[in-house]
């Protein structure tokens, strides 16, 4: 009975479906998180009597004919780029960004990464890094004796060294953009490779026309709205659970068509 086949196919996309939903409250509370959603596509179809076809020999066509579906499938699992908040933490190297953009990352393999998560550190050498040290790019140098850092909206970066009344500028932040960043590739630790849906990267400093502004001692939060996964999640369930009673209920069908024959 395709019944069966049917209602397990959509017992497999609304599992696919609460995996994606766990994976955003999960990640409620990760820096610069955004929340993914799930798109579903129909399967192939039977066709029992071809719509549009004559159904006598003075041409009556057929308005509808009979088309039996063979269930669903996960189209895309796609990234909702939306701004998250911004929370203060007073950290004078926490970075957020209010707009569009993502900070660039040098990975050990000597590829760019991307991210819109910002709490950065100092490394041992002064260098502004990544919280699994990885340098921020293009590198910048805090100098010893640092007293104070300044950095502004526009991504220029500033310091204070004892002794010296005026700062110094240390280096210029810049930010990259793409046309589609849904289609950047996810590698965990909040980082983003670029990829041919995504297209190539586009820097430039922050502020300028197509890019968003540098909050400098700001986290930006996820996006992820605990209310809606909840009630997604809930969707998700009773959806699951109508599926499974299809398979319960073709299950029944069987059993009584075969004791009829019998």
């Amino acid at each position: 009975m395709q019944a069966l086949r049917t209602a397990a196919t959509g017992m497999a996309a609304q599992q696919l479906n609460v995996e994606v939903i766990s994976n955003n409250i999960a990640n409620m509370n990760t820096v610069g998180f955004k929340r993914q959603s799930a798109v579903f596509e129909d399967l192939l179809y039977q066709t029992l009597e071809q719509p549009g076809a004559q159904s006598s020999d003075q041409g009556n066509i057929v308005p509808s004919g009979v088309q039996i579906g063979a269930g669903v499938k996960a189209g895309s699992v796609y990234r909702i780029t939306g701004q998250g908040s911004l929370t203060n933490t007073g950290n004078a190297l926490d970075l957020a960004i209010d707009g569009q953009g993502y900070f660039q990352v040098l990975m050990p393999d000597g590829t760019t990464a991307y991210t819109r998560a910002g709490n950065f550190s100092a490394n041992n050498q002064g260098q502004i890094v990544t919280a699994d040290g990885y340098l921020v790019q293009p590198t910048i140098t805090i100098p010893a004796n640092t007293t104070n850092i300044t950095i502004s909206q526009t991504g220029q970066v500033q310091a204070t060294v004892g002794g010296q009344q005026a700062p110094t500028i240390v280096g210029q932040l810049q930010l990259a953009t793409f046309l589609n960043d849904a289609g950047l590739d996810a590698q965990g630790n909040n980082l983003f490779q670029e990829s041919a849906a995504s297209g190539p990267a586009t820097a430039g400093n922050p502020g300028n026309p197509g890019y968003g502004v540098v909050m400098q001692g700001y986290t930006e939060a996820s996006n992820v709205d605990p209310v809606s996964e909840i009630t997604n999640l809930i969707i998700a369930q009773r959806a699951y659970e109508m599926n499974s009673k299809v398979v319960t209920t073709a299950d029944q069908m069987l059993s009584t068509a075969v004791a009829t024959k019998t």
